[in-house]
């Protein structure tokens, strides 16, 4: 406990020293690494774009005739697009999708049904004034979430996505999220289409195994982040195109009551606090010592973002801005780590 109130104190100063500015205060150029946040139509809370370089927005899906897009809380969006007036070089996309967002297999697979697609996702751009689209089909060939699917998947993806490329053009961002094993996907045809790929590096256990570690442990399953990089850059996933992606929630056992500030978790009563040097993730266990919920910290955070300073990929998205505490520590530690040097 004393490491990581010790850990938070030294943070704390450093987000004071570099006082969250928009741009390096060194050179005054722009941030070097994006930081991608979803925000989620169904919380109310507005997001301060300080410590923000993109937006994606949860969520639109494909409409029940699987010719169009579908933007749940569109009044919502208009709000979160405003909030370029507070950073003008804010960037918002549109994320089309989510886990148990369904009818992509059948718009993909119709040549028809897919460019009527791709013309209303240009559609939605210019109506709202959007910076790009994300596509979240979780996932291509797979029924894991309830929703259809096919073989022929995988190569419609590809359809979709240089359909929609067509569409939305060249001045626009195209990214997706994909599954952290980088399976579904031919990233290789993918590449002249998309502009990133956000890695979704969490959900990857569930206790008493860890969701989201950095690296292998005893508590680990067969994913880490480091092997979701590895896996995207073998799969051809250009480094320069690669977002590595964080929870801003945990991971817990049924009948635990989660944190409101999952920070303050190390404080619970009944509960024992554990860091993961293997892993480097935090994780709370029960009295026997079995792992019953894992998460973030911001010394997690910290490593995770050194990291991917190090593999020297794009940047960082996190899933999603309403896990973070009202003093906005998470995202903050996220952000001045990246690009304050």
């Amino acid at each position: 406990m004393k490491r990581v109130l010790s850990f938070i104190v030294a943070t704390l100063i450093c987000l004071a020293c570099f006082g969250g500015k928009n741009y390096n205060e060194s050179t005054g150029s722009e941030s070097k690494k994006i930081v991608l946040a979803y925000v989620t139509s169904w919380s109310s809370v507005i997001p301060d774009p300080t410590y923000i370089t993109h937006i994606n927005y949860a969520f639109g899906h494909v409409t029940d005739q699987f010719n169009g897009v579908r933007i749940d809380n569109e009044e919502r969006l208009k709000q979160i697009i405003a909030l370029r007036n507070q950073k003008p070089d804010l960037k918002v996309l549109l994320s089309i999708g989510g886990w148990g967002s369904g009818r992509f297999s059948e718009m993909a697979a119709d040549d028809s049904f897919r460019k009527s697609f791709a013309a209303d996702c240009q559609r939605v751009v210019k109506e709202f004034n959007l910076d790009g689209i994300d596509i979240d089909w979780e996932y291509p060939t797979n029924t894991g979430g309830g929703i259809s699917a096919s073989p022929a998947d995988y190569d419609n993806y590809t359809y979709l996505m240089r359909d929609i490329r067509a569409a939305i053009g060249s001045d626009k961002l195209l990214t997706h999220a994909t599954s952290a094993g980088a399976k579904y996907y031919d990233f290789k045809a993918l590449d002249q289409y998309l502009d990133f790929t956000n890695i979704m590096a969490y959900d990857m256990g569930m206790p008493p195994y860890h969701h989201s570690p950095l690296y292998s442990s005893k508590l680990s399953g067969g994913l880490t982040s480091d092997i979701a990089v590895n896996l995207h850059l073998e799969a051809g996933v250009p480094k320069h195109k690669l977002v590595l992606g964080v929870p801003f929630y945990g991971k817990a056992n049924r009948g635990f009551k989660r944190p409101a500030d999952m920070l303050r978790a190390f404080e619970m009563e009944g509960y024992y606090y554990h860091w993961d040097d293997s892993a480097k993730v935090p994780y709370l266990s029960d009295v026997e010592g079995t792992l019953v919920y894992g998460y973030e910290n911001l010394e997690s955070l910290y490593i995770k973002c050194r990291y991917i300073i190090e593999r020297d990929l794009l940047g960082v998205m996190y899933w999603s801005y309403d896990g973070d505490n009202e003093a906005g520590d998470m995202r903050k530690i996220v952000y001045t780590t990246l690009n304050k040097e």
